[in-house]
């Protein structure tokens, strides 16, 4: 029996509906940036699977340090225990984060971090004896899909069935040019009227919003607005972290630093799963008192473990590696020279770039999940690409060691797809 159909016996895959694509297609192995399936077809991966081996598939730096410390602690709790990977990832953390960040708390995946930052939020002003109950967030934006998580996400394809059970959240627009004064007034109005407790964003760059981009200018408004109102502000750095927008966080782009920051995907390089949730020595001190209750009690089984601190570890000294600075700048060059070429073709809508991020906008009409996005999907396939249009925006997300040569694949597959009917 092929992969294909054993894996349809018994697996049940996210964001899939199963009735409509049944078949799942079997990677039996990848290096770099390249997959392999069960024929041994090669795919370049121009997303580095959802943006987190961003220094290539098995790479062997980070393999060498997971092994060495396989063999010296593999596993512990981190209530009452510790441990150096841990330690040492905290403060390597602390001088790549914005330098008002001082705390780190673990745990499992984007969501998780999301859902941390969240309940530090509403507890921070618990603690402190005040009632806010509600958060902010912007229209369309994404942050997982737990609870909290989701109840501040605006994309209704994954919310629906559960919006009886979310916590209050208040939404504004991201910000333009257009819209600035208009979304600080409507801001302050929710601010005025409500009990709000916090503000979580994705800073620059909403991902599963098809790459919608916006200035850190008007963000750095909203900030200071919350700032003074004692609103906690939670950066979502999943997806923006670790490079991808030039800097090593996208918060550096804007002037007022967030209170709270959540971390994964690239944290860990695409090995293992483990997240962060960093905070400021503010929100940190609001839960030391005699009572026991005023403690955090949040934790994962695998918060902190050792073999994921050491990956992440590794992925930060290749991050600030020369090697892979260079690498950045000559994407970002890349993918500008690209933007030069096809910007004004005529099923180009709008395109747009954040450091490595590339996307464009395809000057036609279809549904976000309707067949026309897997036709798209399947051009890339047979190309050999693996990209994965979010509704009619086709973006390039891929890992930092991605050659030249592999780069422009993937523009000709998007070339040519332009100037194939569509």
């Amino acid at each position: 029996m092929s992969l294909k159909e054993r894996d349809k016996k018994h697996l049940w895959h996210p964001l899939t509906q199963h009735k409509i694509h049944p078949e799942a297609l079997p990677i039996i192995k990848a290096k770099g940036a390249l997959l392999y399936d069960e024929y041994n077809k090669e795919y370049i991966d121009g997303i580095a699977s959802w943006y987190t081996a961003m220094y290539g598939h098995c790479n062997p730096y980070i393999l060498e340090k997971a092994q060495e410390q396989m063999q010296k602690l593999d596993q512990i709790v981190f209530s009452g225990f510790t441990h150096e990977p841990a330690i040492k990832l905290s403060e390597e953390l602390i001088k790549i984060l914005p330098e008002n960040q001082e705390k780190i708390f673990f745990s499992d995946n984007g969501s998780t971090a999301n859902e941390v930052g969240i309940k530090m939020a509403l507890q921070y002003h618990f603690n402190k004896g005040e009632k806010r109950n509600t958060i902010i967030a912007f229209e369309d934006g994404f942050h997982g899909d737990t609870f909290g998580a989701m109840s501040a996400s605006g994309l209704s394809v994954y919310n629906g069935p559960f919006e009886d059970f979310f916590i209050d959240v208040k939404r504004i627009p991201t910000p333009t040019a257009e819209n600035i004064k208009t979304c600080l007034q409507q801001l302050q109005n929710v601010i005025a009227t409500n009990h709000i407790a916090a503000f979580i964003y994705e800073p620059l760059v909403q991902g599963a919003n098809a790459m919608h981009m916006f200035e850190g200018k008007y963000l750095d408004q909203i900030l200071k607005i919350c700032k003074d109102n004692n609103v906690i502000t939670i950066a979502d750095e999943v997806m923006t972290g670790f490079g991808k927008t030039g800097k090593n966080f996208a918060s550096e782009f804007v002037e007022t630093k967030p209170d709270i920051i959540s971390m994964s995907k690239a944290l860990t390089a695409g090995f293992v799963p483990m997240a962060v949730t960093s905070c400021t020595q503010k929100i940190y001190d609001a839960f030391l008192d005699d009572s026991v209750g005023k403690a955090f009690f949040h934790a994962h089984t695998y918060s902190a473990n050792p073999i994921a601190c050491a990956v992440a570890l590794a992925g930060i000294e290749l991050l600030q590696s020369q090697e892979i600075q260079d690498n950045i700048q000559r994407i970002i060059a890349s993918h500008q020279k690209f933007d030069t070429k096809i910007k004004n073709h005529p099923k180009v809508k709008t395109t747009r770039q954040k450091g490595i991020i590339y996307a464009l906008d395809l000057n036609i009409e279809m549904d976000r999940y309707g067949n026309k996005r897997y036709e798209i999907f399947d051009h890339f396939m047979q190309e050999g690409i693996f990209l994965r249009p979010l509704g009619n925006t086709i973006y390039i997300l891929a890992p930092f060691i991605i050659t030249q040569k592999q780069l422009d694949i993937v523009y000709k597959a998007i070339s040519k797809l332009l100037n194939k009917c569509l």
